[in-house]
């Protein structure tokens, strides 16, 4: 199968992207400036991400649409605010995930933003769901750009006016080009920053536009080392259909009423899960020394007994040390745990460590 691209395809390649496939997509790893120097611009100035190949979704109806969408999603959506916007997920029969998402509340219902790997599939779960009564469409003429670090604000505000108004997880509908944009102040980075919805045919501008006035081209490889420091996770790799929100240590993202009173699937295992019947948990691991403990490394006790493996491995440039997360049996999760890692044959010294590794700066 022909590997999709995004509208910022062609600008891409032309300031120096090296691109690989990901998600059915062309995407850029890197530009000239590489991986580190990436992350270190979005963390001191700001970055400029191409997210395109994310699935925006939205879905169109009347009060009875929260209803219907809260027997999918666990969160509490007849409590959202106009314009909010929520990390959530869909939950399957056995409690674990299908995506993770962002649910933003919107005049004419829910926006929501899925991954790209998951966005048919999901589409798929949510019309079967909802049935014809609801109005769902996934656009395709639509660009996702995202402007992480400390002078995004600055940078985006110059050209789009009163856009620093917005709080953390806050969204609201601007104007560019005389042609509307919606822009939340989200993103997945740990840093202050938008995420911009906009029509394909005004990405290269804006994109243009951001870039003189700041921000430097980062790709998929920085936007990795980025929310590994943020102790956020990457679908597909530190959670997927195996594994229940509560394993993957994000009790939080179900609202209080919903963890009461269920209503979604695999609600059961869940509620098994919060009431001591966990077995695992997702934690952050500091490995000792230079040694990067990548996807799939074995983790063992002091008494040399397996009790995990890494999901996701690193070097944290702003932390400036070797950094990971990944599943340990609960007993062995409590911060501070010596633990050891099976890296090329050899077990190499690392303990349990608090997550995040880097202290998040949003604006809240």
């Amino acid at each position: 199968m022909e590997t999709e691209k995004t509208a910022l395809y062609e600008f891409n390649k032309n300031i120096g992207a090296k691109f690989v496939p990901f998600a059915g997509y062309e995407m850029p790893i890197q530009f000239s400036a590489g991986i580190v120097e990436e992350h270190k611009s979005t963390r001191n100035e700001a970055g400029l991400f191409d997210v395109s190949h994310m699935g925006q979704l939205s879905i169109e109806g009347n009060h009875n649409l929260e209803l219907a969408l809260e027997n999918i999603i666990p969160i509490d959506l007849k409590s959202i605010k106009l314009h909010q916007s929520k990390y959530s997920f869909l939950t399957n029969e056995k409690g674990g995930i299908y995506d993770d998402l962002i649910v933003t509340k919107v005049a004419k219902g829910f926006n929501i933003i899925l991954n790209a790997a998951c966005k048919n599939n999901d589409f798929t779960i949510i019309k079967k769901a909802l049935g014809d009564k609801f109005k769902l469409t996934l656009h395709n003429n639509l660009s996702l750009i995202a402007l992480q670090g400390p002078m995004s604000s600055e940078i985006l505000e110059k050209i789009v006016n009163k856009v620093s108004d917005l709080r953390f997880m806050n969204g609201n509908n601007f104007f560019y080009n005389n042609k509307n944009i919606y822009i939340t102040r989200s993103g997945y980075t740990g840093e202050d920053g938008f995420e911009i919805s906009l029509p394909n045919s005004l990405a290269e501008d804006i994109a243009k536009k951001l870039l003189s006035g700041g921000a430097k081209p980062i790709g998929l490889g920085a936007r990795d080392t980025l929310r590994l420091e943020a102790g956020l996770c990457l679908y597909g790799h530190d959670i997927n259909e195996t594994t229940s929100p509560i394993e993957a240590n994000l009790k939080w993202a179900i609202s209080k009423r919903r963890r009461e009173e269920g209503g979604f699937p695999g609600y059961e295992k869940i509620k098994s899960d919060m009431n001591g019947g966990l077995s695992r948990l997702r934690v952050g691991i500091k490995p000792e020394g230079k040694v990067i403990a990548r996807e799939g490394t074995k983790i063992f006790s002091e008494d040399n007994e397996e009790i995990g493996s890494i999901t996701s491995g690193t070097f944290g440039p702003s932390v400036n040390s070797s950094i990971a997360m990944g599943y340990i049996k609960c007993n062995f999760s409590k911060v501070g745990t010596k633990i050891f890692l099976e890296v090329r044959g050899k077990k190499y010294d690392a303990k349990v460590s608090e997550l995040p590794f880097y202290k998040k700066k949003y604006v809240r």
